[in-house]
């Protein structure tokens, strides 16, 4: 468990943060901004949450999920050695992958086939999963992008943030009365 008796350090005030391992680096450094947008799509999940009261199912593997991206957070904040022994670090866990395909599996088996493209919006709980989802879109290329880098980025950590994204838009179809109060995209439809 963390505890946090003071909220500001000053350590920030030029610019610089530390890593898990404790490394100063820039606050634009590419894995800061992997783990910046995993938090930010945490703070959209939330916001989805609090609209959410009606849907005990729903709500309960988005929060599952927002404890499971601190946890991703973690992992990419602590950059994977290759000695790393087992288990020693807080990594994201191919079991966690394979629960985010389950979920999308379920929802998506009740959902109507998708005939178009969905215009993002609907009901408030459907539109801040769209926004989430567009921002774990984000959080991935960083991801993507630090390992273009050389970084290292653990394999499950790159799958979950991959499947993230279609867990948010299935639950944002669901939200919207299981698609029933989804707008669809009109091709060329205000010309």
């Amino acid at each position: 468990m963390v505890t946090l008796n003071r909220i500001y350090t000053r350590t920030g005030d030029a610019g610089k943060t530390r890593l898990a391992t404790g490394q100063p680096v820039s606050k634009t450094d590419l894995r800061v901004e992997a783990y910046g947008a995993v938090d930010e799509t945490n703070a959209c999940i939330g916001l989805a949450r609090v609209h959410l009261t009606a849907d005990p199912e729903l709500d309960a593997m988005l929060g599952r999920i927002q404890n499971e991206l601190f946890d991703l957070g973690a992992d990419l904040a602590m950059p994977a050695k290759a000695d790393e022994e087992a288990g020693s670090k807080l990594r994201i866990l191919d079991s966690q992958v394979a629960r985010l395909e389950a979920e999308i599996d379920s929802l998506n088996d009740r959902l109507p086939a998708l005939k178009s493209f969905i215009l993002p919006g609907g009901t408030p709980a459907a539109a801040a999963l769209h926004l989430a989802r567009t921002v774990s879109r984000r959080a991935e290329r960083d991801a993507v992008r630090l390992v273009e880098s050389g970084e290292p980025v653990s394999a499950p950590a790159m799958r979950y943030l991959n499947r993230l994204s279609d867990h948010l838009f299935v639950a944002a179809r669901w939200a919207n009365d299981a698609g029933k109060a989804e707008v669809f995209w009109v091709s060329g439809g205000t010309r």
